[in-house]
């Protein structure tokens, strides 16, 4: 190790290794240093159940903001596999069981779907056109998130081409999200189903005056212009391992179980000390990224981190393996086109604001919100071939209306709690509970891990368990002052955030990561 370094990246997350990569190629020297001893933060790949050879990310599935362009760029090898089920939503009319299926390459099969529990194809027309204002969005966005950001003004000015493009802006960056929901769809269900992409990970409701859920719901729809979500072919860690391997190629070097002690960011050097072995050792450094939040940071540098109210994470995730899929008792559907896409539970739009507000007033809701998918049914290659043939699955579910607060005091006895909910809330629409399909380890204990936000916080230091680091943040500057940087910048000279807590961070996109790289070699010359 070098007593000087043109860059130090503190954490080696996704965004971390976009950013080595970048600035390794452009010849810099390039010290990754990471508090864990793995590489690839909040995507990696992990045994969590020893007695199997199953490779479950803990916290992060899917991928659908990551740039093509970075992936050309950095030359990753990455398969990412379209899911042939979008969603699935069970639900029981006419004392029947039924789902409603969205499917992602048979758009007939979906109307019928929306048919079956509306009875007309009005509310299809109406998604239709509902979805087309988020694609509209991602038309005029998607490429400005690898630039310099454009004043608010000015990127609203391009929207004023025809009606949809000023219909999109006025309901997805402009008015709660709610109002648009309702002014499109009528069908309860329909609404609930919409309203997830704006929830999921933070705690909110339809009409947040803050607009934070319009700003989670484009997050989840603007990826590549297409906000399709797609299963990374030898799941996440996969993705964090092309990312070590560009990384490495270009010579950045990375050192794991890194405790990081001290950082000088006053002076006209920026210093890092930590130790590792045992060992002090203190790093000089040009520019220094930081890929973790605000949160840790401003305890580094001694400061008081102010949270803005929006910031709290509320995101249950449970892991799972299962020996096999349960059956359903909407018989029509086989279990494997249900669990390939999202399975939604009790996420209907009236169910989501009363289990918010009884969030909110601090007690676990009695209808748990939540989703969960089957990675294996698109990308079985995480599994070892005979847990394949003996038809072994992964299972993850996502519970909403969970924030951090709810298990501050006894995170414990609530995590216990909370599991039971979500898994009862799945089990209102199987045959069977999913807790007889669970694999079961050698000790006796059922193959399943639950982490609550206090858990994801403790893990990854992400601000009361938020999976985007704080709150979701408009892909546009809202000042003046902010319009012609990258989003990256500190109010530390060649200090930047390279992580999810820059503006246009969150989700696994690698964007805060390149815009980091981009703004330092601007500022180099």
């Amino acid at each position: 190790m070098k007593a000087k370094y043109d860059v130090v990246i503190l954490g080696a997350g996704h965004n971390g290794l976009v950013a080595a990569g970048y600035l390794g190629r452009a010849g810099l020297s390039v010290l990754l240093l990471e508090k864990n001893d793995y590489i690839g933060g909040a995507t990696t790949s992990q045994k969590v159940f020893p007695d199997y050879d199953a490779r479950l990310s803990r916290y992060s599935y899917l991928v659908s903001l990551f740039p093509e362009k970075i992936i050309r760029d950095l030359g990753l090898n990455l398969e990412l596999r379209r899911r042939a089920t979008g969603s699935f939503t069970p639900y029981v009319k006419d004392e029947r069981h039924d789902g409603l299926l969205l499917s992602n390459v048979d758009e007939e099969k979906s109307q019928q779907s929306v048919v079956d529990l509306t009875g007309s194809d009005i509310e299809h027309e109406q998604m239709k056109k509902f979805y087309n204002l988020s694609r509209v969005f991602a038309e005029h966005v998607w490429d400005t998130m690898l630039e310099p950001l454009v004043a608010k003004e000015e990127f609203r000015r391009r929207f004023d081409v025809d009606d949809v493009s000023r219909e999109a802006w006025r309901s997805l960056a402009e008015e709660p999200l709610g109002r648009a929901i309702e002014r499109y769809l009528q069908n309860d269900l329909v609404r609930g189903l919409v309203l997830t992409d704006g929830k999921i990970g933070i705690f909110t409701h339809p009409h947040d005056p803050s607009l934070v859920q319009n700003r989670c719901f484009l997050y989840h729809l603007i990826g590549n212009k297409t906000g399709e979500w797609k299963v990374p072919v030898g799941g996440m860690g996969a993705v964090a391992s092309e990312l070590e391997q560009a990384a490495r190629k270009s010579d950045a070097e990375m050192l794991t179980n890194v405790d990081l002690r001290a950082l000088d960011v006053n002076g006209t050097k920026r210093s890092v000390e930590f130790e590792i072995d045992e060992k002090r050792q203190t790093v000089e450094a040009r520019y220094l990224l930081v890929n973790f939040g605000r949160n840790v940071l401003a305890k580094f540098v001694g400061k008081l981190y102010q949270p803005n109210t929006a910031d709290e994470g509320a995101v249950f995730k449970i892991n799972m393996l299962l020996r096999r899929l349960p059956k359903l008792k909407a018989t029509r559907y086989p279990a494997a086109e249900a669990f390939c896409g999202t399975f939604h539970s009790d996420e209907g739009y009236e169910q989501m604001n009363v289990s918010y507000d009884q969030a909110r007033e601090g007690r676990l809701p009695n209808k748990t919100p939540c989703e969960c998918y089957c990675h294996t049914l698109t990308d079985d290659s995480i599994l070892a071939p005979e847990l394949r043939a003996q038809g072994f699955h992964t299972m993850t579910l996502f519970g909403l209306d969970t924030p951090w607060s709810l298990f501050a005091r006894d995170n414990k006895t609530m995590r216990t709690l909370a599991e039971k909910k979500f898994i009862e809330s799945i089990n209102q629409w199987l045959e069977e509970p999913l807790e007889d399909c669970l694999a079961v380890a050698r000790d006796g204990t059922l193959c399943i891990e639950s982490k609550s936000p206090v858990d994801i916080e403790d893990a990854l230091g992400m601000y009361h368990g938020n999976i985007f680091q704080d709150a979701p943040t408009w892909p546009f500057a809202t000042t003046k002052e902010k319009a012609g940087r990258w989003g990256v910048e500190t109010e530390y000279e060649n200090v930047f955030l390279c992580g999810s807590s820059a503006q246009r961070g969150g989700a696994v996109s690698g964007i805060p990561g390149h815009n980091a790289a981009m703004k330092l070699l601007q500022a180099k010359h």
